[in-house]
């Protein structure tokens, strides 16, 4: 019998979101949702919870069925609860008091020191209040865990152990996990759901292999529809010169074959599918101003410190060339951000101890916090403040990034995380830098923008210098690696056993 049961589900949320969604959630299910950001993800997950009254179509809960969601963001009282306070809100009242030692239990697990236990959930870092979250939800013991988007804020120890925590739970709990993070992905699912406005496809695999067989269905989609319209075409050509023929003839014969033959060209056009088009959020593109410089940034001896002086890790002399995009490897409290600081300061004209750029060198910036762009500034503003553009143009130039018109007028500060990521990709594209600094550059990305923007910085001769904690990216975007290693910088032929020890220690 299955634990949850979806039948021809749909959602709005403003516009339509999805419709006709059939699902059966099994016991021991765990199950990969995918979709572009705003594609009703989340959505689903809160209808699931009983949070969200479905629009059409049902959602049947096996008697006695528990559903525990994990949201990306702690509310505001949560935030001002001591993360303790918030696992024993998840225990059932009547067995709190002697069921506590669950709550250190599951915080053990998960690796939450002890000195964080009792402080309020706001001063916690953002990789912490997710695995107090995650705590949170497990603690029901729920036969259904849903879990929205877990692996944001999370570095790559805290992922393994993410992964590790996932894999340790009873075998017949199910979980429907929301994620743009196709390695957590492939580690942690054996089912894919790939959300679409209409006809959602479900296949018994985790991501890679699903998304594969989605592509070759899709390719299959469109040869047939193909197909189908050029036979309907043919017919009513063949309707056509009979139509003519019956009109200088006077057949009553031919009249009626002509008749039938323009039904089956209706018939086949009607029964004929259209392929699926992805709606996209919008085009990812990055611009390069070609640089005629041998070496774009000159590191001489440079080592990195702490505020206070303590010292982090050397650089020795190293350089960055065109076509170089290079990835810094390290575990949190490294180094990396006060490295990435010095390279950005020297970018924009300061003088760095020990790091030397090019004086003709174009680069463009994207940090964590997208801090170039500012809260109160609106979309149109972001870009005809920054660059020789009309409104007219700005307009397009938004509106090919996904934005609709009536969001130009927006402030930044109401944007979601993905939309501002995608603003601050086209502010990136329109500086043409000949090199980029990206720190977590795929951070609310969905997939659909990360598959972009790889595609964007491997298709030329970028130079970047990257800092990230996603894999896949990684993988894919990455031609040279520098990790630091017992207090020095030095070169490693691929990120595969960095990955490996980073997953492998304690969160």
């Amino acid at each position: 019998m299955s634990l949850v049961t979806l039948r021809a589900l749909g959602l709005t949320l403003g516009a339509p979101l999805f419709t006709g969604l059939d699902l059966s959630i099994q016991k021991g299910d765990r199950i990969g949702l995918v979709a572009a950001n705003g594609r009703g993800k989340s959505s689903l997950l809160r209808a699931l919870a009983g949070l969200l009254e479905p629009a059409d179509g049902a959602i049947t809960t096996a008697r006695g069925a528990r559903i525990a969601m994990m949201q990306q963001d702690p509310t505001q009282e949560q935030q001002a609860m001591p993360l303790r306070a918030i696992l024993a809100d998840a225990l059932p009242p009547e067995t709190r008091e002697w069921e506590a030692w669950r709550i250190d239990v599951a915080l053990d697990v998960l690796g939450v020191p002890a000195d964080l236990r009792e402080r309020p959930l706001a001063a916690l870092s953002g990789g912490w209040q997710r695995m107090a979250m995650l705590a949170a939800a497990t603690l029901a013991e729920p036969d259904l865990l849903l879990l929205d988007e877990p692996t944001n804020h999370l570095d790559l120890a805290r992922i393994g152990t993410l992964e590790r925590f996932i894999s340790g739970l009873p075998r017949e709990t199910a979980i429907l996990v929301a994620s743009h993070d196709r390695a957590f992905l492939d580690s942690v699912t054996n089912r894919t759901l790939f959300l679409r406005s209409t006809g959602s496809a479900v296949y018994a695999a985790s991501y890679g292999a699903a998304r594969a067989s989605l592509d070759t269905a899709d390719e299959a989609a469109a040869r047939r529809y193909e197909t189908d319209l050029k036979q309907a075409a043919k017919l009513r050509r063949q309707a056509a010169k009979l139509h003519n023929l019956g009109v200088n003839s006077g057949s009553d014969l031919l009249t009626v074959k002509t008749k039938q033959l323009r039904e089956r060209a209706e018939r086949i056009e009607g029964a004929a599918k259209p392929p699926h088009l992805e709606e996209s959020a919008g085009r990812i593109r990055l611009d390069e101003r070609g640089s005629e410089a041998k070496v774009l940034l000159a590191f001489e001896d440079l080592v990195v410190v702490t505020p206070d002086g303590r010292r982090l890790f050397s650089t020795g002399n190293r350089w960055i060339r065109p076509g170089e995009r290079i990835v810094l490897l390290a575990p949190n409290g490294a180094g990396k951000s006060r490295f990435l600081n010095g390279v950005i300061r020297t970018l924009r004209g300061e003088m760095v101890t020990g790091i030397k750029a090019n004086p003709s060198l174009v680069a463009g910036v994207v940090d964590q916090q997208l801090s170039h762009l500012a809260a109160d500034e609106t979309l149109q503003g972001a870009i005809v403040s920054r660059f020789p553009v009309g409104d007219q143009r700005a307009r397009a130039l938004l509106a090919g990034a996904g934005f609709a018109v009536e969001r130009h007028g927006d402030r930044v500060a109401v944007l979601s995380g993905g939309q501002r990521a995608r603003l601050a990709m086209l502010v990136l594209r329109l500086e043409k830098p000949a090199f980029h600094v990206l720190d977590e550059p795929t951070n609310h990305l969905d997939i659909e923008g990360q598959e972009m923007l790889e595609a964007e910085l491997t298709r030329g001769e970028a130079a970047a210098l990257i800092v990230s904690h996603d894999r896949r990216f990684v993988e894919t975007v990455g031609n040279r690696f520098w990790q630091v290693v017992r207090g020095r910088l030095v070169d490693c032929d691929d990120p595969e056993a960095y990955f490996a020890a980073a997953m492998a220690a304690d969160g």
